[in-house]
């Protein structure tokens, strides 16, 4: 089972490639992208005495040029969800099958760990694309996380199948890791949006350069500002349960008290005061949306540094992540 756990993580992490290759075909070639016929201007409105009217557009004569042939780099995009779709599924039997070698949840340890988070990422974006079809460009950007979070665990962070350490063997441990396992994967899914909108703010105001040069095609800024607070509020409140409520208890149960500023505790109090500062200024009229977005990147960066440097770079009791 763990040998099958780790053939089907490089199947997983090449049917992500396939999928940013296709999204990447449709993104420079198509030219009536989903994208494009969303952000297409409606027919214009004249104000006159008897009130407003729209003006229907001319019928076409025999003098008007041809209409443009179908676009078919949509084909592209169509086969990218697809193999976004068949990535999730491998990627779900890779920590099935990883859990079954283990007898236990697959939350061990850091490898673990990735690639749950990345799991629940990938699903609820394809939660969120089946209701908005108009966002599809970006599974480009969302598969690259995917790839390079993915390669990361299984080049640097992988370990070997190994029961848990005493400390892990709790019924908190699927209550609380699984809240932060959640709350992340959604939080990691955020992060795409976020940049983007600020790729898409920064090319609105006339900048060229890369990487603003990138939304040209992504979806209006305000579509992707609208989703990056829903995901957001919608993951912050399961990280406040996993990270202080459920997280102290276990602590108390485990090491007789509630909270020991551990490195791991620090950081995790740092992300929900930074993911707590972005949604106060995102409801904030006053605070500028790019403002309080560049807060939610920092959120997802310290993130990072939870998951990463606290079981690298320092030592406590939180250091389970095996390497």
């Amino acid at each position: 089972m763990a040998a099958l756990s780790d053939q089907l993580l490089v199947i997983a992490i090449m049917s992500y490639v396939a999928a940013m290759v296709g999204h990447a075909a449709e993104y420079a070639f198509g030219q009536r992208s989903h994208v494009g016929r969303a952000a297409a201007p409606a027919a214009p409105v004249l104000v006159g005495a008897g009130g407003p009217s729209v003006v229907e557009p001319a019928l076409p004569s025999s003098f008007d040029p041809p209409p443009p042939p179908p676009d078919k780099a949509r084909y592209a995009g169509w086969f990218a969800v697809a193999a976004t779709v068949i990535a999730a599924l491998v990627h779900l039997g890779s920590l099935v099958t990883r859990g079954l070698a283990a007898h236990r949840m697959p939350w061990g340890n850091m490898y673990e760990f990735v690639l749950s988070v990345t799991f629940v990422g990938i699903a609820a974006w394809l939660v969120v694309l089946s209701r908005k079809h108009t966002i599809r460009h970006l599974g480009l950007f969302v598969a690259l996380a995917m790839i390079l979070l993915l390669g990361i665990a299984g080049m640097v962070l992988y370990v070997d199948v190994a029961p848990l350490v005493p400390a892990l063997k709790s019924s908190w441990f699927v209550v609380h890791v699984s809240a932060a396992v959640l709350s992340s994967g959604i939080f990691l899914l955020g992060f795409v949006p976020a940049a983007m909108f600020l790729i898409r703010s920064g090319y609105d105001r006339g900048k060229r350069s890369f990487p603003y040069s990138l939304g040209a095609r992504v979806p209006a800024a305000d579509v992707l500002d609208r989703l990056t607070f829903r995901l957001h509020a919608f993951a912050f409140p399961i990280w406040t349960f996993g990270a202080l409520i459920a997280g102290p208890i276990w602590a108390e149960a485990a090491w007789g008290r509630y909270w020991g500023w551990d490195p791991k505790e620090v950081w995790a109090f740092i992300s929900w005061i930074v993911y707590a500062g972005y949604l106060h200024a995102r409801a904030t009229p006053s605070v500028k949306r790019t403002t309080a977005t560049w807060i939610a990147v920092v959120g997802w960066l310290t993130m990072l540094m939870n998951l990463f440097g606290v079981n690298i770079f320092f030592t406590g009791l939180h250091s389970y992540g095996g390497l």
